[in-house]
Formats: C-alpha cells, sequence, structure tokens
C-alpha cells in the first residue's frame, strides 16, 4: 500500500490508455484457431504477455509460422484503430498540471509503438517517459519493468500508482509493491478486483484530487 504522496503515474498501454483490446482478441483468436484448435480460448490466456513470450511457450520451434504471425501482425498493428479511453485525455492532462510525472510501461514493441506515433502524433507529448518490450530484462508479471518506470523518475514504488487491465499487468503493478488502479476494459471488474487495489471501467471524471482521496482512503 502507499504511504507517500503520488508523485508518478504508470499507464500500460493496451486497454488502459487505447481501447484496442477487442481489436487483439480478433486477431490472435484468428491465429490461435489456426495452429492451436485444440487450446480454445487461448487469446484470452496471452493477454499481457509479450510476442516473445508467446512465441516460447506456445510456438517453440514453429519458426515458418513465427514468421508468418509477426508479418500478419504488423500488418494488423499498421491499421488499427487507436481510440483513447474514455476520459484519459482529460486525466493525463491534469496529472500533468498537478506536476505528475507520466509514464507508459508497455509490452508493445518499436514497432507497433511507431504505428501507435503516426496514427496519434500528440501521444509522446502526453508522457514523460514511453518504456517499451525492448527495455526490459523480464516482462509481466514480473515487477521489472515497473519499477524500472519508477528508477527512472528517481521515485521509489510507494509514489508511484500503476493503471493496468491484464491480469499480468496488474500482478506485475502488485509485485512491484505499487498502487494497482485496474480498468474493467478488458476483463470484468468482478475478476480483476482480486489484483486491484481499486477498480474503473474508464476514466471519466477522474482527475489528480479525487484520485489522491480514492488512494489515501485504501492506505
Amino acid at each position: 500500500m502507499a504511504s507517500k504522496q503520488i508523485r508518478a503515474a504508470l499507464f500500460d498501454l493496451d486497454g488502459v490508455v487505447f481501447n484496442t483490446e477487442d481489436q487483439y482478441t480478433v486477431f490472435w483468436g484468428s491465429q490461435c484457431r489456426l495452429y492451436h484448435p485444440d487450446k480454445p480460448g487461448l487469446e484470452y490466456t496471452i493477454k499481457g504477455q509479450t510476442l516473445v513470450q508467446i512465441f516460447d511457450k506456445y510456438f517453440a520451434g514453429m519458426e515458418k509460422e513465427q514468421s508468418e504471425i509477426v508479418k500478419r501482425l504488423d500488418e494488423f498493428e499498421h491499421t488499427m484503430k487507436f481510440e483513447y479511453v474514455d476520459g484519459f485525455i482529460d486525466f493525463i492532462k491534469d496529472l500533468k498540471e498537478n506536476n505528475i510525472k507520466t509514464a507508459v510501461v508497455t509490452s508493445s514493441n518499436i514497432m507497433k509503438m511507431n504505428s501507435v506515433y503516426e496514427s496519434r502524433p500528440e501521444f509522446k507529448s502526453l508522457f514523460d517517459i514511453i518504456l517499451t518490450s525492448e527495455d526490459f530484462e523480464r516482462s509481466k508479471p514480473d515487477p521489472d519493468c515497473y519499477l524500472k518506470g519508477a528508477k527512472h523518475f528517481g521515485l521509489s514504488h510507494d509514489e508511484c500508482v500503476v493503471f493496468e487491465d491484464s491480469f499480468n499487468g496488474l500482478k506485475s503493478g502488485r509485485a512491484a509493491q505499487m498502487m494497482v488502479v485496474g480498468l474493467a476494459t478488458t476483463n470484468t471488474k468482478e475478476s480483476i478486483s482480486p489484483y486491484s487495489d481499486y477498480v474503473i471501467s474508464d476514466f471519466k471524471g477522474l482527475n489528480y484530487q479525487n484520485l489522491c482521496k480514492i488512494l489515501c482512503n485504501l492506505i
């Protein structure tokens, strides 16, 4: 639990900043049915995992298939719609007005982020730093990524709040001993509550002042 004033907000990308999880479910559903018809629902199991993790666990030794998936995924991400989660823009602007550091901490790679920057030219200006899969030695649910985010700002874990939607991401924030706000955009509120300190549906009506009140009440 946090005991200090929140000085940084660390955001996952898909399902937190952008409403993209439904699109990924469609893509990975098609790939999983093609290569793993014996594993129904695998597209939900892999949420929050990096491409390397997915390949290592479910496509080991399938170099040709991996190459085909990467090509399809690159094409898919280049044409994705990057729509912000409701209320996000107002919320992050309010954080910046209150001198709160902001970071993206995502399992996405640089190639994916280039598609984001092309689609949303303003995106980089919303954050002090953007950390991608290339920046981490260990992926979620390991806390490495969020601890690196805090270290970048010279802050301790109890000065940071994590915003996540996937189970692996929520577990990562918890393992980093940070306050974790879960977004019920990908999974139900009931399913992510055990891994979250507080759950929201979106960012509408949320600002720095009431975020602090929420977190203080949880201490």
